[in-house]
């Protein structure tokens, strides 16, 4: 086993995957010690690479685009600290990163590992429930529901509004999105069939975030909410070629291609349970909150 042990964090590696543990110094972002430990399956893996140092260098690990969550929907803006695939070596240990960036990539060679996109998650996203505050509210998620609540500096038609709560099944997209600048950061859901959302600051379904220290914590939530949703690559299904004429539906049928999609998501919800990404209590909830909508 490769290991390398430094003040930012230790990661190890058994030929099947890097384990990542955030080191305790005060120094480590936030977000990695609230992440805590990632283990990244070897199939995950697009590369690995050191980049030494006279004062201290860095360990990267590459994944496979689409493979990550947290990545999928922070899109390349977390700031360089939150990066839990970043660790920094001390310069006299350039040696056991260098070795370690050897015996990952000797497995990837020899395990020929395809370091393409992938279409569904391998990793399994930060653990739930998990509840953050931060911007001009709280977003907390428990496996299926979401629930954003305001505190004093919210809008006050959105704060009056009082809190918001909806699920997964009735979610189209989440988005995170770092401050810039001037301009407000936020966390924002988009709903099945909600007209385009105004502004952050007077949107009931977005946090928006000031650019304080928690703010990439919210990053956790999105990604907790998004490896529960089809994969954004994930291939689509096209409509039937012929659809039945009105007169041969029932009033109460559903149109076939909602039908067809509320059956895709069952199957991607029992993938999701077969790798390990849903608990069983989280599966068999969203599961019924598909069948709801049948």
């Amino acid at each position: 086993m490769a290991e390398i042990i430094q003040k930012d964090g230790t990661w190890s590696f058994d030929g099947d995957a890097v384990r990542i543990v955030p080191g305790r110094d005060k120094g480590v972002a936030l977000l990695r010690q609230t992440l805590g430990e990632v283990v990244v399956p070897l199939r995950a893996l697009a590369g690995i690479s050191y980049e030494p140092s006279r004062k201290a260098g860095r360990l990267r690990l590459r994944l496979r685009d689409g493979a990550d969550p947290l990545l999928q929907v922070t899109g390349g803006r977390l700031p360089e600290a939150s990066d839990p695939y970043r660790l920094t070596v001390e310069s006299d240990r350039s040696g056991v990163a260098e070795y370690f960036v050897d015996e990952v990539r000797n497995a990837l060679l020899l395990d020929q590992v395809d370091t393409g996109p992938v279409d569904t998650y391998l990793l399994p996203g930060p653990a739930v429930p998990i509840a953050v505050g931060a911007g001009d509210g709280t977003a907390a998620f428990d496996g299926d529901r979401v629930v954003l609540d305001w505190n004093w500096t919210t809008e006050e038609a959105k704060r009056s509004a009082g809190p918001r709560e909806f699920r997964i099944a009735d979610l189209r997209t989440v988005e995170w999105s770092p401050s810039k600048g001037l301009e407000n950061g936020w966390l924002r859901f988009t709903l099945t069939g909600a007209p385009p959302a105004p502004a952050p600051k007077y949107d009931p379904h977005t946090v928006e975030l000031f650019g304080f220290k928690k703010d990439p914590l919210m990053a956790l939530v999105a990604a907790a909410v998004a490896v529960r949703m089809p994969h954004p690559a994930a291939p689509q299904e096209g409509p039937a070629d012929a659809v039945a004429a009105p007169a041969e539906l029932s009033p109460s049928a559903a149109p076939a291609e909602d039908h067809d999609a509320l059956l895709r998501r069952l199957r991607e919800l029992g993938d999701l349970h077969q790798v390990g990404v849903l608990t069983a209590d989280e599966f068999a909830a969203a599961k019924q909150a598909v069948l709801r909508r049948f």
